[in-house]
């Protein structure tokens, strides 16, 4: 027996008992005649003594030679600490040993292994193994952990069954690259990793499986951004004989069960808004609705004034920031220079103090007099102290714009409380939208989606107007789920296929299988996939989701502790008929 209890887990009602601990030194303290040590195990640090008085001499000058993430093994009776830690669970006990065992030494670890540390995250990544036995990194493996049961646990007595779906599948053309996989045993065919199971989880409703869920890898071979991997978890489910109503309350159930369970917080208000909305009032469709600002159409207020800049402009909106009067103008003059910047893109910002006194102070005064300025105000409810800041220019471009700068002030402002949880459907999303570069349209979710009933005689006219029977789950400006109800029948996803630029031929290539499923008695079905790593990260308090996957990929989608992707062997290539040919 390695251990009869854990390092976590003695305290002084185990005082007198003889007991085995294992696990890896965190540090000790010599002090000649007497050494101290820090055992830490996965469960938390408890101090061994090795006194020469009462420990057998040769385990004293054993424990000498200890270095950090030494493992050993002690037996040892505990004992009362005379100096006690109150910031321990095991700060009241230490541990008498009587014997020592070195299970494997350890070179001096590349990284510091505390709580806080100074260590880059690249070479923490490379020793991501190390990284593991800090607490921080660790506690967020176990609350991942914790969440995951969680879902099982509630999806389950919804009537959910957790059904395991193949990796190795047909590539497709829609959405993001699939990364192949070669096929030595079919020369020059190729099998893709799952973007998601889509298919497959539509499948499963033909097939009479009625509920279904999966926590499952995906993979998408994208450009990366700072905090996207290219592998990924999803939480998948479908449901038969659904409408979205049915969807959007199973999974605002499993919303708040996890909120509650994991956080201790009822969250009692779920507000639904449609995508149209959330654009012109927050500038995005996945808005943040634990604080205002909520965006303001001026143009009529502000156009044909004589100020070229307003009147030029396809869409004047502004935003009010509370106690924002009190920027100084340098403060502003920044503010400016960041919504200038090439992330953001914006050419300037308009400006206008709510003072104290109930007069106003803009950066345009020229042009407006105070009446103009009290009508701002009024239209972006803001109140004497507040700042009303002010973009122009095409309406999409100028909505994203005000959303990054929305967002970048309520960080400033301290308005994001990571302990504040509001959760939002965005629901009534188009179902096709244009893209410049093939100058066609693209399914805005996927080519499964259901156009809304009464907007299917608009898609040979107006496709543009199509909305689809898609909704988006939104936690604290992050959307943390997304789904749709599902086209059932061949008839309906013929068209949509025609609509997206395929031909009958290519169709039945790409999707014959489900095209011919529907034919045998297809139930009207509808799912929506939550992203974990995300969903975690948010729970925990955090953003990065880096920080809650055990081994994560960096920025450029690279594995620095594998050193992966990496080339393959030349005998690999051969049996795989693979020839590379490199420009």
């Amino acid at each position: 027996m390695y251990r009869s209890h854990s390092c976590g887990e003695l305290t002084t009602s185990d005082i007198n008992k003889e007991v085995t601990l294992a696990g890896w030194v965190q540090k000790s303290r010599d002090k000649g005649f007497m050494i101290w040590v820090d055992l830490r195990d996965r469960y938390g640090i408890t101090q061994l003594m090795f006194d020469e008085e009462r420990t057998p001499i040769a385990m004293v000058e054993k424990a000498k030679t200890l270095g950090r993430e030494f493992v050993i093994q002690v037996k040892g009776t505990v004992i009362e600490r005379e100096s006690k830690n109150p910031n321990m669970p095991t700060g009241d006990i230490e541990i008498l040993v009587n014997e020592l065992t070195v299970l494997n030494e350890s070179l001096a670890p590349p990284i510091m292994i505390e709580d806080q540390t100074k260590d880059g995250e690249d070479i923490r990544m490379k020793y991501r193994y190390l990284d593991i036995r800090r607490n921080p990194v660790k506690n967020n493996l176990i609350f991942r952990h914790q969440v995951a049961m969680q879902v099982r646990t509630y999806l389950s007595q919804e009537g959910f069954i957790e059904v395991e779906t193949p990796y190795l599948i047909k590539s497709t053309p829609e959405g993001a690259r699939d990364f192949v996989v070669p096929s030595r045993m079919n020369e020059g065919q190729f099998y893709a990793l799952p973007q998601s199971p889509q298919t497959f989880k539509q499948l499963l409703m033909v097939g009479g499986m009625d509920k279904y869920f999966q926590i499952v890898k995906c993979f998408r071979d994208e450009d990366l951004r700072a905090d996207r991997q290219p592998e990924f978890t999803q939480i998948d489910c479908e449901m038969a004989f659904v409408e979205q109503e049915d969807i959007l309350n199973v999974f605002e159930g499993l919303t708040k069960h996890l909120i509650k369970d994991i956080k201790g917080i009822d969250i009692t208000d779920f507000p639904r808004m449609t995508y149209d909305e959330a654009m012109r009032t927050y500038g995005n469709d996945k808005p943040d609705i634990r604080f205002g600002m909520k965006f303001a159409e001026l143009n009529a207020l502000t156009q044909h004034k004589e100020f070229k800049v307003f009147n030029d402009a396809e869409l004047v909106i502004g935003i009010a920031v509370p106690g924002g009067a009190a920027y100084t103008r340098k403060e502003i003059d920044k503010l400016i220079d960041w919504v200038k910047r090439p992330q953001v893109g914006a050419l300037g910002m308009i400006y206008a103090r709510c003072n104290d006194d109930g007069s106003f102070k803009s950066s345009v005064d020229k042009f407006y007099d105070q009446q103009d300025l009290s009508a701002w105000a009024e239209k972006t409810g803001a109140k004497a102290g507040d700042l009303i800041c002010i973009l122009s220019g095409a309406t999409n471009k100028v909505r994203a714009q005000l959303s990054a700068l929305r967002m970048e002030l309520a960080e400033r402002l301290g308005l994001r409380n990571p302990e504040e949880f509001a959760p939002l459907w965005v629901v009534d999303f188009p179902l096709l939208e244009w893209d410049e570069d093939t100058e066609r349209y693209h399914a805005m979710h996927h080519p499964f989606t259901s156009p809304k009933p009464e907007d299917i005689a608009l898609l040979d006219s107006k496709p543009g107007d199509v909305r689809a029977n898609a909704y988006d789950l939104v936690l604290n400006g992050n959307e943390i789920g997304g789904g749709s109800i599902r086209i059932h029948d061949k008839e309906t996803q013929a068209l949509m296929f025609d609509h997206l630029g395929f031909t009958p031929e290519e169709a039945n290539a790409q999707f014959g299988f489900l095209l011919d499923a529907f034919q045998y008695g297809a139930p009207p079905h509808g799912g929506i996939a939550f992203g974990l790593d995300r969903l975690v990260a948010i729970l925990g308090g955090q953003e990065t989701i880096r920080d809650f996957i055990a081994f994560p990929k960096n920025n450029s989608g690279r594995d620095v502790m594998i050193d992966a992707p990496a080339t393959i062997d030349a005998v690999q290539l051969k049996e795989l008929k693979i020839k590379l040919t490199l420009d």
